[in-house]
């Protein structure tokens, strides 16, 4: 068989080449794999038994996990309070009587004017909006 195929680059030789009708890959992903999502979800909602105060009590295991990080907070375990306050700003809504603004009194507003309107005069408008540097002058601060 005479062929006039020149191969070279971007022309693998034909019997390298993908064969038409034919999947590169047969075998594929296989059904029922899971993905990381789904394997955690699965774990954390697995029900485990925990002893509370001499009792049995069947839990899932995410808020075991949850327990036991407010055990430790309560403890003085500054990293289990860290994350759990973490946890509470980002999944709990704010009560409503945090979020309400409180009066102050005459004073305080022209104190607070005061200090707002010297800040503003302190700093020009254009350094206000300013982008930080980057390039060479980040580097040679960085450099020791």
């Amino acid at each position: 068989m005479v062929d006039d195929y020149e191969v070279g680059f971007r022309k693998p030789p034909r019997h390298t080449q993908f064969v038409k009708g034919q999947s590169g890959n047969p075998k594929g992903r296989p059904k029922g794999t899971k993905n990381l999502k789904t394997e955690l979800m699965e774990e954390l909602q697995e029900k485990i038994v925990v002893r509370e105060d001499g009792k049995r009590t069947v839990v899932s295991r995410r808020r075991a996990i949850i327990k036991t990080l407010v055990a430790k907070a309560l403890k003085g375990d500054t990293r289990a309070a860290n994350a759990l306050v973490n946890l509470d700003y980002k999944y709990l809504p704010p009560d409503e009587s945090q979020s309400e603004e409180r009066d102050l009194a005459p004073e305080d507003k022209a104190i607070l004017e005061n200090f707002l309107a010297r800040n503003q005069r302190r700093r020009p408008a254009s350094r206000q909006t300013r982008k930080p540097r980057k390039g060479k002058a980040v580097r040679k601060r960085n450099r020791r």
